[in-house]
């Protein structure tokens, strides 16, 4: 497709190299209806959603979202496809319909050739029969569909990763949120978690096991979003929004929002492959630290209005990381929740540095709209107040149709990064990497999902290392014409298929 621009300059020569078109530059001729009249940022967003197939590898993406519901919507004989709006060219059906209610962030185990798929039920702590608490972690066959419990009794468990040395790391969402790691998640069953243990405190099981352990380590906070790299280090958010009242963990109306923190581990692991007990990994023992962003070069200022920028790491105690982070002028932003990494970044220059990048979801209601924020740590392993080791920046900001960030998944291949909104009948778009132009933000976003039912919505977004299948919970329906599994109410998990990778794959920064 040739796309004829008149007064083409470099930069938009490279944009539109970057978006997959062949440009022919001609002599400049400028007149008042060069365009017809015609807005120019819609001609933008019609080009970018005319080349869907090649650019996100999906046919002709959704104009509206799914229509609202009234009233109990979920029954048994309901198809995939009565749950969610589909791109062209996408399919959808049932891994199961048996996910205990809430099912939240979803993880593959084995992470690169996965049988399962594992994930938190973000549901409260809640005793159901005499040594029975609220199911917290299960697993799903991905052949069968089979859902089994592995953990009960945490308080509302949300983010959920599989580590390195092929554990799985589960965290609660919830003031005095701790995290639990789980050897051997595919054999271990049906524990209760007897006391979850204040901050700071072990957590007792019952029956007893060695296969499930507290990290005390890592900062006690409400937990969502997180990555663990090889070497046990952990970036993670706490979903906290700003003037949050002590009562709720806050420090009261003037308080910050929550902080983006980082694990060290005492001993780094520098080995490969599993691990065979949990006196082995790298998160047995640690330092804890807050993310502090400078808005003056390398100068130490901080405070309101320094979101972007150098930051350091400040030093905090993990039980008590939230107050520490608030007091000792770490940046806080509107309710961080996924958080996830970015598996393509490359610096030529610098074989560690990472990306990453979170959501924050603000208040649609109050016309903040959300933004997805990204960072470049340049040394993980470093953690000190005066090394402005990050570069934080804003990726993504939200729009009355595009709102409440929530969940992230960058697809394998392509570098795409799909964002999923926190509100009922919320919606999934798919996100271009930033290309070659002179900004820094995403090339642009069309919308691929949305869901039908208005008292649910989606989350746990995931691609399998494929990039041609993803998964999706949608989460917390009206349930009133459903029967209940082993005493709980119970979620959907999709499995959505159809997504074409080889047309796609634009190198991003």
């Amino acid at each position: 497709m040739n796309i004829n621009f008149r007064n083409a300059g470099a930069s938009v020569a490279k944009k539109a190299a970057a978006l997959g078109l062949s440009v022919l530059l001609v002599a400049p001729v400028v007149s008042a209806d060069d365009f017809d009249g015609k807005d120019f940022g819609r001609q933008v967003e019609n080009l970018i959603e005319a080349q869907s197939q090649k650019l996100f590898g999906v046919g002709k993406p959704l104009n509206e979202s799914a229509p609202p519901t009234v009233g109990p919507y979920r029954t048994p004989s309901q198809k995939a496809s009565d749950q969610v709006l589909l791109a062209k060219g996408l399919k959808v059906e049932y891994l199961t319909r048996e996910a205990g209610n809430n099912a939240d962030m979803l993880a593959f185990f084995p992470a690169d050739n996965p049988t399962h798929l594992i994930y938190c039920v973000e549901g409260g702590r809640e005793l159901l029969a005499p040594n029975k608490w609220n199911p917290s972690v299960q697993r799903v066959n991905l052949s069968t569909g089979v859902v089994e419990t592995i953990l009960r009794g945490l308080d509302r468990c949300d983010g959920i990763r599989t580590t390195p040395w092929d554990t799985v790391l589960a965290t609660e969402e919830t003031n005095d949120g701790s995290a639990y790691e789980i050897l051997n998640p595919l054999a271990t069953t049906e524990i209760n978690t007897t006391g979850r243990g204040v901050c700071g405190a072990a957590a007792t099981f019952n029956p007893a096991t060695s296969n499930i352990v507290k990290r005390t380590a890592l900062p006690c906070m409400a937990w969502e979003g997180l990555i663990v790299l090889p070497s046990g280090v952990v970036i993670g958010g706490d979903e906290l929004r700003p003037g949050t009242s002590v009562g709720s963990g806050g420090g009261g109306p003037n308080s910050d929002g929550g902080a983006i923190f980082k694990f060290v581990p005492t001993t780094p692991r520098t080995t490969n492959g599993p691990i065979n007990d949990l006196a082995n990994s790298p998160l047995t023992g640690g330092t804890a630290h807050a993310m502090q962003v400078s808005c003056n070069g390398n100068n130490q200022q901080f405070g309101q209005g320094c979101e972007v920028g150098n930051a350091a790491w400040i030093s905090v105690i993990a039980a008590t990381a939230r107050a520490n982070a608030n007091a000792n002028g770490a940046t806080g932003y509107y309710r961080p929740e996924d958080l996830e990494m970015d598996p393509k970044f490359k610096d030529p220059d610098n074989a560690l540095a990472i990306r990453f990048c979170w959501t924050n979801t603000q208040s649609e209601g109050a016309g903040s709209f959300g933004e997805v924020m990204c960072a470049i740590d340049a040394a993980p392993l470093t953690a000190q107040p005066n090394g402005r080791t990050v570069l934080v920046y804003r990726f993504i900001e939200g729009d009355e149709d595009f709102n409440s960030f929530d969940n992230l998944a960058f697809q394998p291949k392509t570098g795409n990064l799909y964002v999923i909104e926190d509100h009922d009948n919320g919606d999934i778009f798919a996100c271009l990497p930033d290309g070659a132009d002179r900004d820094i933000k995403s090339d642009g976003c069309v919308k691929i999902f949305s869901v039908k039912d208005s008292s649910a919505e989606p989350t746990g977004f995931i691609f399998d290392p494929t990039g041609k299948v993803a998964y999706l919970s949608i989460q917390h329906s009206d349930d009133t014409n459903m029967p209940l599994v082993d005493g709980y109410p119970t979620d959907d998990i999709l499995k959505i298929t159809g997504f074409d990778v080889g047309g796609s794959g634009k190198k991003g920064k």
